[in-house]
């Protein structure tokens, strides 16, 4: 029976040096890594180079995590939005140089004036995705969009919100269900009643439903063992990445056996 794979965000090492974290890949008890491409870890065809070699060592598989840094799909001022993707374009090809399985990447967000142009930032937003999942199809690279959570001022918190992006969009745009964010917004139960065949991957960390806390799996309020009898009733194959700032490897292993 397939089943789910489990595996890790680097994100809790993101302020240690690059070559730290390339030390650390071999030691984790996993091989589905992501990868993030921001901060000091901003990936270049040198620290590519060295990924792939790391991937070839120890039989790893990787996901990318897109720059999420002062990044706004929907802004709207046209400078930043342009640097933004062409940052974003940079890390395409960058997922498809390091032969990434899936590249992650974060809806737009709400400015302080878009209260003046009602709807105008999820129109944007709709038109970048389209350019982005463009640029996508031409490096080969699969991509998935990541639900974020309201009180950080993000734009598609719930199902109702992708539901709308697939219809003003028309693309098959995958999920990355982040499962923290959604327990900020009480949509966990919802994203998977509704749209569980568009989830693709899936971010798992634990909070206690006021903030993003990234905690260890257990840590917090999210029902787990619900989580993975729904994804073993769904019949999910695909990954599953701890993306916890503390208890990382314990995380990994409460995954391993909840999803066996």
């Amino acid at each position: 029976m397939s089943k789910a794979k489990v595996g890790v965000s680097m994100l809790y090492c993101l302020g240690e040096p690059f070559n730290r974290m390339v030390k650390r890949l071999g030691t984790m008890d996993t091989k589905y890594i992501e990868i993030l491409d921001d901060g000091t870890y901003d990936l270049n065809k040198p620290r590519i180079a060295v990924l792939k070699e790391a991937a070839k060592s120890y039989s790893l598989e990787y996901s990318l995590h897109a720059p999420f840094a002062d990044i706004n799909i929907a802004s709207p001022i046209k400078s930043l939005l342009a640097a933004s993707m062409k940052r974003l374009k940079q890390s395409l090809q960058n997922a498809s140089a390091m032969d990434a399985k899936l590249w992650v990447f974060h809806p737009g967000q709400r400015t302080g004036i878009g209260q003046f142009y009602p709807g105008a930032d999820f129109r944007q937003m709709c038109q970048s995705i389209q350019e982005l999942y463009k640029d996508a199809e031409e490096y080969g690279v699969n991509i998935a969009l990541e639900n974020l959570p309201a009180k950080y001022w993000f734009l598609m918190n719930t199902p109702e919100e992708f539901m709308r992006m697939y219809k003003e969009t028309n693309l098959p745009v995958g999920i990355t269900m982040d499962l923290g964010h959604a327990n900020l917004e009480q949509q966990i139960q919802p994203f998977f009643n509704l749209l569980a065949d568009k989830i693709v991957h899936v971010h798992a960390s634990d909070n206690d439903g006021a903030d993003d806390q990234h905690f260890g799996i257990g840590e917090g309020n999210i029902d787990w063992n619900w989580f993975a009898q729904t994804l073993k009733k769904n019949g999910y194959d695909k990954s599953v990445i701890v993306e916890s700032m503390t208890h990382v490897s314990e995380s990994i292993h409460k995954l391993k056996q909840l999803l066996a």
